[in-house]
């Protein structure tokens, strides 16, 4: 049989930050960076076959292996022979050790169906993100132990190139499930081990990962580390990791043994337990799973057990696991694409990354679909800014502002374009300890974990935690059904009352029987309550084994009172997380997230939100539009301009209004003048329609001061000059003073024209009551009535 593949070079396995570790004998550590000048790793598909897969590494051999209609074909070089010469048999002769994963945590095709699906959707009801058509990066370390190397001749560049090969292959398998595989970093043990491995898996797996979280996560930033063994484990395990734990600080990690003589078997080991953190349980029968390769194909690669044919292809059950896992929040970590601005391999137009001096790359120009960019030269057409990115579209950068990213559920947090770069920030939650669901968990890792959201998964809907008695004097036994968790020894642990609600799960209601799997039972325990009657606490108990983590414990980051979360089988306060003080500097207005960063409402400015601002925050971006600052601009301005308008304009008419008064006084001014001139008046008033408000008050009257009560007809002067002090007022009255001891002349009741205007009824007084008027000053306005003062002589 002829075959041509079309393989192209492989980008993006390696990330620019990739690193590599060994150890000196006196146990220094020695870490670099890899040659980059030397890629050798290849994917493709054979010419005809668009369903095809190829993967090869000619580092420094041709190996690797060809997937074609049901068949599966190894190729690797001629031990014993001459240089270049190879081999290529089908998958059912490779040497492969028969073995299976330490994961027992089976699911049924029923629970599968009818129950998993189910309470993912009623439990996190903010399902916006649609997680698998976005692409997920898992930045990967892998770490070989001492009896690996051993195994591998102490040849450390051989160690290093088997251990890239193994990532080349689990990067393919996943690509299928548009999930990448980047290499961050490779650490070889090779003096000794840095934590204890023996053939116990169970042990060797939970001191790795505490190694990982102690040492290794400090110095190097990753997604998952994956221990390749020498160790032959005891029993048939071959491999062992936590479910649903992708992206924990305390359980994202597995362990593999290297049971066969080429890479592709622990290559697919690794993919399994990767998928198990992923949230991935078993291809058992009863689940039904659909499989494009049969089982005397090797079928799918979640299958329990491994052996052979190679199964290189993932499951319906395992795409519908990962897809519900990713909707509950697990792998929070996964959206930010690595930093590629050197690719293992050296740069190169056309392979698909932009990497540093490129504006675009959309890979070979015969594949190429992309408007905005030149495949030939990797540069931007024309007028365009950006060629790539969610925060792209038509060639242009999109507005700060937009949302690129939605929020999954309760504990993630939306990301915002910036308007400067057209990729979308790195994704980003709340920090661990907020607050979630109406206080009834807490935000862990990106999700919000409550014992409720724990008992719909193991008994279905209508599930809820037992009474907090259940927890106590269950898992004060110490046995398999009541416990928390193993000691160092591998012994069950008591829990002490304090730390009851962190071991088994103890639930209520839901189904008849547990809805994980077909090796999971129901352990019922009836409590008498000293009032009378009974409680019926439900437990769980999977048939896993000595060397598998137990899924019926609460999961950590579980609410187990207030203020207190789960945290290493201990109730602690939720102060362990440090979430109050980070959100201390948010000024009451945002949250704090797991970057230890303020979120900020929509109306204030990162990074303390005591400004005013946009929203959001330095790691998401802006909540609001950019658009919204030139609204906003438009709408002060607008008002601004409005009120101007209206102040002039109500200027304008007070003015028109004024000088219309006024010339309407003149007037009125000359209308009495030349009534005056014809028509005698009276110049004492009696009464006035208008009640007087004088300016000032009168002078005090001193004890001594005597009232000058002049005549009426008098053609004296009214007063005196001497009569007046220099206090006294300068200005005469305009009427005739009067006391009011002295009774009022009948001739002075008569009515009294009021100035101005002149009332209708107005009556003039007698001929021989008249008085000639004195002058009218120049100055006078309306007539106003003044109160007779009490003058001093």
């Amino acid at each position: 049989m002829c075959l041509f593949c079309f393989c192209s070079l492989l980008r993006g396995l390696f990330a620019s930050h990739y690193t590599e570790t060994h150890y000196r004998e006196d146990g220094s550590a020695v870490t670099g960076a890899h040659n980059f000048t030397n890629n050798c790793y290849y994917h493709g598909e054979v010419q005809g076959h668009p369903y095809s897969d190829v993967t090869l590494s000619a580092c420094p051999d041709l190996r690797g292996f060809i997937a074609l209609e049901n068949k599966t074909f190894i190729i690797e070089p001629a031990s014993g022979h001459d240089a270049g010469v190879h081999f290529i048999y089908r998958v059912e002769e490779l040497r492969l050790t028969t073995g299976a994963c330490g994961h027992g945590f089976n699911m049924s095709s029923v629970a599968t169906e009818n129950h998993i699906k189910s309470p993912f959707q009623s439990f996190h009801t903010r399902h916006k993100r649609h997680t698998q058509k976005t692409t997920k990066y898992v930045e990967l370390i892998i770490v070989a132990d001492n009896r690996e190397f051993q195994k591998q001749g102490k040849d450390l560049e051989k160690v290093k190139q088997r251990l890239a090969e193994i990532a080349n292959y689990v990067d393919k398998f996943y690509r299928a499930l548009n999930i990448r595989v980047a290499l961050v970093g490779l650490e070889v043990w090779s003096d000794s081990d840095k934590c204890p491995i023996t053939q116990d898996p169970f042990t060797t797996l939970h001191e790795f990962l505490d190694w990982r979280k102690v040492k290794l996560l400090p110095q190097r930033r990753h997604d998952n580390a994956q221990l390749i063994s020498g160790v032959y484990f005891q029993g048939t395990t071959i491999g062992m990791a936590p479910i649903m734990s992708m992206c924990t600080m305390e359980q994202s990690g597995g362990i593999v043994m290297d049971h066969s003589e080429n890479p592709l078997g622990a290559a697919v080991t690794l993919a399994h337990e990767l998928g198990h953190n992923f949230g991935m349980n078993h291809d058992t029968p009863e689940r039904g799973c659909g499989c494009r390769m049969t089982v005397d194909r090797g079928g799918c690669i979640m299958t329990p057990s491994t052996g052979y044919p190679f199964p290189t292809v993932f499951s319906t059950c395992s795409k519908k696991d990962l897809a519900a896992s990713l909707e509950k929040g697990v792998g929070m970590c996964l959206y930010n694409m690595p930093e590629v601005k050197v690719l293992y391999g050296g740069q190169k137009c056309g392979n698909g990354y932009v990497e540093e001096g490129e504006e675009c790359d959309c890979g070979e120009p015969e594949e190429c679909m992309n408007p905005c960019c030149n495949a030939t030269t990797c540069t931007l057409k024309g007028e365009a800014v950006c060629a790539h990115g969610q925060c792209c579209e038509d060639c242009k950068l999109k507005l700060a502002g937009t949302l690129c990213r939605e929020s999954s559920n309760s504990c993630d947090l939306p990301e915002f374009c910036t308007g400067a770069s057209p990729h979308c920030p790195s994704n980003v939650y709340l920090h661990d300890g907020h607050a979630c669901h109406n206080v009834e968990g807490y935000c862990y890792n990106g999700i919000c974990q409550t014992h409720e959201q724990q008992c719909i998964t193991l008994w279905g809907q209508g599930a809820k935690p037992a009474p907090g008695i259940c927890f106590e004097r269950v898992n004060s036994a110490g046995d398999p059904y009541g416990n928390c968790g193993k000691d160092s020894k591998g012994s069950f642990a008591k829990c002490i009352a304090r730390d009851a609600k962190c071991g088994k799960i103890q639930c209520q209601g839901g189904a008849n029987r547990p809805v994980i799997g077909t090796n999971a039972v129901s352990i019922e325990t009836n409590i008498p309550l000293q009032e009378g009657g009974r409680i019926l606490c439900r437990g769980t108990h999977v048939y896993l084994g000595d060397d598998m983590p137990d899924p019926g414990l609460v999961l950590a980051g579980t609410k187990c009172g207030a203020n207190m979360v789960c945290l290493n089988r201990q109730c602690q306060n939720v102060s362990v997380f440090g979430v109050h003080e980070c959100s201390g500097k948010c000024n009451g207005r945002g949250v704090c997230n797991n970057k230890k960063n303020c979120h900020c409402e929509a109306h204030w400015s990162p990074p303390f939100c005591e400004k005013s601002g946009f929203g959001g925050s330095i790691d998401s971006g802006p909540m609001r539009l950019a658009a919204d600052s030139v609204l906003v601009a438009v709408v002060i301005l607008v008002t601004l301009v409005s009120l101007l308008v209206a102040a002039v304009i109500v200027f304008l008419k007070r003015k028109t209004l004024l000088r219309l008064l006024f010339s309407n006084k003149k007037s009125t001014l000359e209308k009495l003048r030349s009534v005056e001139t014809t028509r005698p008046i009276s110049p004492i008033r009696t009464e006035s329609r208008y009640r007087p408000t004088p300016l000032r008050k009168p002078p005090p009257k001193p004890s001594t001061t005597n009232v000058y009560k002049p005549s009426l007809l008098s053609a004296e002067p009214l007063l005196p000059p001497h009569s007046f002090h220099s206090h006294s007022l300068r200005r005469l009255p305009l009427y005739q003073p009067l006391h009011i001891s002295h009774p009022m002349p009948a001739s002075l009741s008569v009515g009294q024209p009021i100035l101005p205007p002149l009332p209708a009824d107005h009556r003039l007084l007698p001929a021989h009551m008249s008085l000639s008027p004195p002058p009218v000053p120049a100055f006078l306005s309306l007539p106003r009535q003044r109160p007779p003062y009490q003058m001093e002589q």
